[in-house]
């Protein structure tokens, strides 16, 4: 909806005397047509605490807040969640590069409705998207299938969803047509399977011309909701680790340096990051970003995403959870099971939880691996590319067990856990409630009058109060701990249980609390 449908809607609906109730005594949530209840699911409506509450809904969440403001003295971080969606996916439309474009169809209709069901409100799509490679007919900034992603977005849109898709600030593959050598600097190549990604420069006029119109027509043409961004940038801080004489020190031809570039902070990236995003907020849309590995954005005070994605390439999930907890939301981390691996399950929600974070899903069509042996293709490093390799475990699995369990991204194990799709909407049904709109989250809580005695060392602590009050509590280590709360809470996963004060907490375990009344 733009500015002018939205006014226009709310001018009509005056018109019309739809409002809320003024009784002096009692204010009710306003009244709403049949069929404009919230889903969950991306609804795009006025959030339930602007909408919905009761003032006795009011009473509640401000004496839950008033309860963290007195006994709570400090924390890691404090913040009011708003406009969050905590449900996302990354969803893999087909193999690229292919023989012939990937199709969207009555499997992908079965598939978002699974994923609708399990609570999913976000989708993006990665780098299969277009045709990079220029197989088709297309480039990297037009879709292999255009007829298809049309569909899967009208699919998604049908059931509430956003879509995201990929994008890139930097990378162009170095044997496009159009690519010009003086926008990156020289030898700044990403070489994996298919790619030959240049890495050209946010300091270079050239590129921003050439880009910057291109991405943004992806939005007008195809109806997306808004970029997944992948820099493809190597840090100022990365850079300033290499010798003086390194290519990769070296500008680019193109470059102009208009910013103090400083290992704290990437001037031209910031600069660019931050147009695309404010153009896809004027547009009413999301933007998500990756830097790389676990880095959050040197971006100084600039408003550059909307959530960030952390994970890709790192080699330890305790260490990509120390890394990122204290990152500015919303995080989205994705454990990468290509470099590591996890103990159980539930690991990637204890390592999440209680920093406000949620894991994504991979989901989509399975990975055949097929995209690593097209014909006509160049794939540089041959049959010494790790990431050939791994489709071809993919590939050779799928021969054998042809009805899984499938590997759907990246990102994901090899073979795929039969677990992780259940597991994750089972957490998400937990999670939701502790983020609704108009939630005050107090992260990492160090000192208060919440508990009866100290935390167990290797035992962390997060408060989620709104018109509940949640406490998240997590053990790390690996020895039984117990934690003792100064009032009453029942456990949320066993709904006939009595309020306790003492809960215990078996080694890398995760509770969640809601405070009696």
């Amino acid at each position: 909806m733009d500015r002018r449908e939205f006014f226009t809607m709310g001018a009509k609906a005056a018109a019309a005397g739809v409002g809320i109730s003024t009784s002096a005594c009692s204010v009710q949530a306003a009244d709403r047509p049949k069929g404009k209840t919230s889903t969950g699911k991306g609804d795009p409506g006025a959030s339930v605490v602007m909408r919905d509450f009761t003032a006795d809904d009011h009473r509640r969440r401000l004496q839950n807040i008033g309860i963290c403001t007195k006994k709570i003295r400090k924390c890691m971080r404090k913040h009011l969640i708003t406009n969050y969606l905590p449900g996302q996916c990354c969803y893999n439309l087909g193999e690229y590069p292919c023989r012939k474009p990937w199709e969207i169809g009555e499997y992908d209709e079965q598939e978002l409705d699974r994923l609708n069901e399990h609570g999913i409100q976000l989708v993006h799509i990665f780098d299969d998207w277009n045709d990079s490679l220029r197989l088709f007919g297309g480039d990297k900034y037009s879709a292999t299938n255009p007829a298809g992603v049309r569909r899967f977005i009208e699919m998604c849109h049908r059931r509430g969803m956003k879509v995201l898709v990929y994008i890139s600030t930097g990378f162009l593959q170095y044997t496009d047509p159009d690519f010009c050598q003086e926008w990156a600097t020289k030898g700044s190549i990403l070489t994996l399977g298919y790619w030959q990604m240049a890495r050209c420069s946010p300091a270079s006029p050239g590129w921003r011309a050439y880009l910057l119109p291109r991405v943004m027509r992806i939005l007008d043409e195809y109806g997306f909701d808004g970029f997944y961004v992948d820099t493809g940038y190597i840090t100022n801080a990365a850079r300033a680790k290499m010798p003086d004489d390194a290519p990769l020190k070296k500008p680019a031809e193109d470059e102009v340096a208009a910013f103090e570039e400083t290992p704290e902070f990437d001037g031209a990236l910031a600069d660019i990051l931050a147009l695309i995003y404010a153009e896809v907020k004027r547009r009413g849309g999301i933007l998500k970003l990756h830097i790389d590995g676990a880095m959050a954005p040197r971006a100084a005070d600039l408003p550059v995403y909307d959530y960030l994605w952390v994970g890709e390439g790192v080699s330890n999930a305790e260490g990509l959870r120390e890394t990122t907890k204290n990152h500015p939301p919303y995080v989205v981390p994705c454990i990468d099971m290509t470099y590591t691996g996890i103990e159980d399950d539930n690991d990637p929600f204890l390592h999440a939880v209680p920093y406000m974070q949620f894991p994504l899903l991979q989901a989509g069509r399975p990975w055949t691996g097929e995209r690593a042996w097209i014909p006509g293709v160049e794939y540089p490093l041959g049959d010494n590319d790790w990431w050939r390799n791994r489709c071809k475990k993919i590939a050779d699995f799928l021969k054998t067990h042809p009805d899984g369990p499938y590997t759907y991204g990246g990102w994901d194990s090899v073979p795929g856990r039969p677990e992780t799709r259940p597991t994750h909407a089972r957490w998400l049904k937990r999670y939701t409630p502790l983020v609704e709109d108009g939630t005050w989250a107090y992260l990492e809580i160090a000192d208060s009058d919440l508990f009866s005695k100290p935390l167990p060392p290797e035992c962390v602590a997060s408060a989620f109060a709104n018109r509940d009050l949640h406490l998240v509590l997590a053990n790390y280590g690996r020895e039984t701990a117990d934690v003792e709360t100064a009032d009453a809470y029942v456990a949320d996963d066993q709904e006939s249980s009595a309020p306790g004060q003492t809960w215990n907490l078996p080694p890398r375990s995760l509770r969640i609390l809601q405070r009696s009344a």
